[in-house]
């Protein structure tokens, strides 16, 4: 026998007495005052027991604090020796449990499994377990199981303690990423007096015509922070402060849910668990009504491929009476005192015929519409009479909706009936002539049934946002004074649907109401 005379793993001589490059490694999975101690004794623990050791050579002691072990994904610490580890600066790594290194099997026994390829040792102590000795794999493979088993519990447990939360209507949200609102005494909402004012801002500019671009752009350009403290506002921020049911006093809980409790993957919720919906559960920043009126108008911008131009209160607001295209703002003698903004159809000029409509300047619009508003208000009272009493026979969707619930038995009825036929097909000899024949016949009836479902639903919505809006009408209507004598934005979006222009004293206002009036 000639017996051995490199180390196995190492390829360095057996005789050879060499000191150990040795790490340490440790981790808390929260960053709470309780687990500091733990975090700091660790440290502390591994940096003299490292050097206490005459035949170690100690490097450094890695840290990731707060960082759960499900995943290496966002561990740096970790990520960092073992780089370094594979570029040689460490022989060994010292650590407390197989739980401390990793609660994922895979990632665990994974970088085990690239450490010991390099000769890189790993020694875990609560366990006693050497990555070189030769059942050091399968009690790693263990004890990997069992930490990560612990961590599904420990998720299993932490989800239902959540969703425990959400069910009593207890409402927490991340109050240092949160426009207009405070973590109050009991840990509820309480509202942020100055970032509401930002907030009730958004809302505004919003209703007054601006696209969610401009409003971003406008608020960077007045150096607000955003509720991520950036100097930049992007479009989803502002979508989701427009959407947010927070913002009138109301609180959905359970939005979206984690989907793996080692990838932390998360997901929209779209009706997989159960939502809570909590009604007045704080101070509200934007009232009910002008929340509702935000998210009709989002919804209506949102339909189709109409473009919305938001770059002035009538911006897609005025019409061409000849072509039907918008009018858009036109700026003459740019470059001198004659400066001037004019509105005219975008269409004017193109192909080879010329609209006849003419152009008008904002003091025109403004003046016309103050003509056409005062009309309107002097039937103030016949106008809300009679805008109440015909609501319910407009936007009656009792017919719609009775036929909403037959499409949705027969769409059921139907769809157990094919899985039915498959199923008899799969365990019965069939004619396979009269089985595609039944199949194809139910399949048709059943996207017949469907589609009627979709278009019956579209319809149902449609005449529910007509109703908010008609509503919205009323109220803001009742609120004018008898006469206007100064034109405002606001009476504007919240009384005129569009104005049509057929000649420089003929514009017809067609008034969210329904109802038009010549100028």
């Amino acid at each position: 026998m000639v017996p051995a005379t490199l180390t196995r793993f190492t390829s360095a001589p057996i005789t050879e007495q060499k000191k150990h490059k040795v790490a340490g490694y440790a981790r808390v999975s929260t960053d709470h005052d309780d687990q500091f101690s733990s975090y700091e004794a660790q440290i502390d623990y591994y940096t003299k027991y490292i050097k206490s050791r005459d035949d170690w050579e100690f490097v450094r002691v890695y840290t990731d604090e707060g960082i759960t072990g499900t995943s290496t994904k966002r561990r740096e610490g970790f990520k960092q020796m073992v780089a370094d580890a594979l570029d040689g600066q460490i022989d060994l790594i010292v650590t407390k449990s197989v739980s401390r290194f990793a609660r994922n099997t895979v990632d665990s026994l994974t970088t085990i499994r690239q450490l010991k390829e390099k000769g890189i040792e790993v020694y875990f102590e609560k366990e006693n377990i050497w990555t070189f000795d030769g059942k050091g794999e399968l009690l790693l493979t263990i004890m990997s199981s069992l930490a990560q088993e612990e961590s599904r519990s420990i998720s299993e447990n932490c989800t239902w303690g959540q969703r425990k939360r959400f069910a009593d209507g207890k409402v927490t949200v991340p109050f240092q990423r949160f426009l207009g609102y405070d973590r109050g005494p009991d840990g509820n909402l309480v509202v942020n007096q100055e970032q509401a004012v930002t907030v009730k801002n958004i809302y505004q500019m919003f209703l007054q015509g601006m696209t969610y671009h401009s409003i971003a752009q406008q608020l960077t350009e007045d150096g607000i922070l955003s509720p991520g403290g950036k100097a930049k506002w992007s479009v989803s921020t502002v979508k989701s402060i427009l959407s947010n049911e927070k913002y009138k006093g109301d609180a959905l809980l359970q939005k979206s849910y984690t989907v793996d409790y080692l990838t932390k993957k998360t997901k929209i919720n779209e009706g997989e668990i159960p939502q809570y919906y909590v009604e007045g559960n704080h101070e509200a920043i934007i009232e009910p009504d002008v929340f509702e009126m935000v998210q009709r108008e989002m919804l209506r911008r949102g339909k189709g491929k109409k473009y919305h131009s938001g770059v002035h209160a009538f911006s897609s607001r005025i019409k061409c009476g000849e072509c039907g295209c918008w009018y858009g703002s036109k700026v003459w003698h740019s470059n001198s005192k004659y400066r001037k903004t004019i509105w005219r159809c975008n269409h004017k000029y193109d192909g080879g015929q010329t609209c006849h409509t003419p152009h008008l300047t904002d003091e025109e619009i403004q003046a016309a519409f103050l003509s056409a508003a005062n009309r309107l208000l002097a039937t103030k009272a016949e106008v809300i009479e009679n805008g109440r009493a015909m609501m319910e026979r407009l936007f009656d969707t009792k017919t719609l909706k009775n036929e909403q619930n037959e499409l949705l038995q027969e769409t059921q009825v139907v769809s157990d009936m094919v899985q039915q036929c498959i199923y008899e097909n799969a365990h019965v000899a069939l004619d396979q002539t009269e089985y595609q024949k039944r199949y194809e016949g139910l399949t048709e009836r059943f996207d017949k049934a469907k589609a009627r479902l979709e278009a019956v639903i579209t319809e149902i919505q449609n005449a529910q946002i007509q109703r908010g809006n008609y509503e919205a009408f009323l109220k803001a209507f009742e609120k004018l004074p008898d006469e206007l004598t100064e034109f405002t934005p606001d009476a504007w979006n919240s009384l005129v649907d569009y104005a049509t222009v057929y000649g420089e004293s003929d514009i017809h206002f067609t008034f969210k109401n329904g109802q038009e009036i010549k100028t």
